[in-house]
Parts: structure tokens; C-alpha cells; sequence
């Protein structure tokens, strides 16, 4: 969901030089002999200027030709948290544990929720202890081919499990984890995949007439 774009030519206030441009939302980072994190009241008036992508405070960034604008539209569209868990339409989703009244509600404007027994595209499942990941057993069967499942657990000092102890638990099982999220303020959301089994090099044919050829 973020760009970048290298061999960026940036003027800041303590400087000017050449680096690479990262936006990561909801920040864009300026990386070079100079450097510069910009977010929130920064990009409020963000513009295009020729080739360059102009700051409120006057910091710029040349970009290759016809490049500015996509940035600037990339940085005034920042992709929302369905966006960011990889839900598009048509998906069939699947929500276990999860009391969040206000993130049932945003998938409901994007998906049709409901049981599903096979074909899962995605898995939203909330977890407080351990014990939680018995329930996960019960759905890796009802994953799709390309299913993804999403543990959402507390974050912070106070959170009953750590990611650590997450990692262990959802590994032990086959899965393998590709994406941490932000999911809402008190918590994350990490994505896991189905570890693909490992391909067996198929064994030669043997032609046996050939092979009692050769004993003659």
C-alpha cells in the first residue's frame, strides 16, 4: 500500500541532498545525507509543483517526470484498514472472536458476513489465552486454497499474550505469518498463510525394456 522512489533529490530545512522517498502510512520518509519524517498536520497541504512534491513549511521532493502526482494521490487517499487487511469484495470472511462492534460494522459495507464451512478467503480470529488457538484448529480446514488468517490480540504492556508467545502458538500449527497490522488502538492484528509443503523431485522413469537391454 505504501511507495518508494529512490535517487530523489529532497530540500529540507537543515539541507538538501539525494536519497529515497518511503511513504508508509500514515508517514512519509525522507532517507538521505539529510532526513525527515513528515505525518499528520505536515501533509495537510501537500501540492505539486512541476516535478516536485511541496510541503506546507516549503520542504521538497523532485520525483522522476509525472511522478509527483501520483504520490500526491497516494498520500491524500491513504488506503483504509480493510485496505491495509487485504478485504475486496466478494470475499467470503469469516469473524470469530472479535468484539469490535465498530469493525463488524466496515466489514459490513464491504463484505456479506456470515458461517462458512469451506472456502474461507479470510479469517478474523480474536485471541486472549492460549487456549484460544484450539479454535483455530477447527477452521484450518474451512480455509481456501489462498486463505489468510488474522489473530487479532490486545497490544501493549498489559496484553495477556505477547507476539512471541502468538508466533509459537499459530507456527506449532503450520501456518506461516507474512504481515503484523495496526487494527484499532488497543490492538494488532498479525497475518498468517498455510506453510506449503515442500515439493518432492519426482523419481526418474525407467523404461524396463531398456533396463534389460542394458543387463545384456
Amino acid at each position: 500500500m505504501g511507495k518508494e522512489a529512490s535517487g530523489v533529490w529532497g530540500q529540507l530545512s537543515d539541507g538538501e541532498s539525494e536519497g529515497k522517498l518511503l511513504w508508509e502510512p500514515p508517514k512519509l520518509i525522507f532517507r538521505g545525507a539529510v532526513r525527515g519524517i513528515y505525518q499528520g498536520h505536515a501533509l495537510r497541504n501537500i501540492r505539486v509543483e512541476g516535478d516536485d512534491l511541496v510541503l506546507s513549511d516549503g520542504t521538497r521532493f523532485t520525483l522522476d517526470a509525472g511522478q509527483a502526482e501520483k504520490w500526491l494521490h497516494a498520500i491524500q487517499n491513504p488506503p483504509s484498514r480493510l485496505d491495509k487487511l487485504g478485504v475486496k469484495p466478494g470475499m467470503t470472511v469469516v469473524v470469530d472472536g472479535v468484539e469490535d462492534e465498530a469493525f463488524i460494522a466496515e466489514l459490513e459495507t464491504r463484505v456479506e458476513l456470515g458461517e462458512a464451512e469451506e472456502g474461507i478467503d479470510i479469517l478474523f480470529l480474536g485471541v486472549e489465552d492460549l487456549a484460544d488457538f484450539d479454535r483455530l484448529e477447527d477452521w484450518e480446514g474451512a480455509l481456501g486454497p489462498k486463505g489468510a488468517i488474522w489473530i487479532v490480540a490486545q497490544k501493549g504492556k498489559g496484553a495477556p499474550l505477547k507476539d512471541v508467545e502468538i508466533l509459537e502458538a499459530v507456527r506449532g500449527l503450520g501456518f506461516v505469518d507474512t504481515k503484523v497490522c495496526a487494527f484499532s488502538q488497543s490492538h494488532t492484528a498479525l497475518r498468517f498463510v498455510k506453510r506449503k509443503a515442500p515439493k518432492v523431485a519426482a523419481k526418474p522413469v525407467v523404461d524396463e525394456d531398456e533396463a534389460f537391454d542394458d543387463e545384456d
